[in-house]
């Protein structure tokens, strides 16, 4: 990016209106599409794990019982 300068003519050296605007601009619908397009990666760990949990509760129950 280059330094540029603001609406009112004001020297602006971080390009921070500029930053600013492309956030605005962007809109809420942008940001709710970038949360839906999840990886599945995090979603598979958390069903292994849960599935491990279970299998770890019920050996443990089995060997308490038995």
């Amino acid at each position: 990016m280059a330094n540029t300068q603001g609406p009112e003519g004001n020297y602006d050296p971080a390009c921070s209106t500029q930053m600013f605007r492309a956030f605005v601009d962007e809109g809420p619908q942008a940001r709710q599409q970038q949360q839906v397009a999840a990886p599945a990666g995090p979603r598979i760990g958390l069903i292994i794990g849960i599935v491990v949990a279970v299998a770890v509760v019920a050996a443990v129950a089995w060997l308490a019982l038995s």
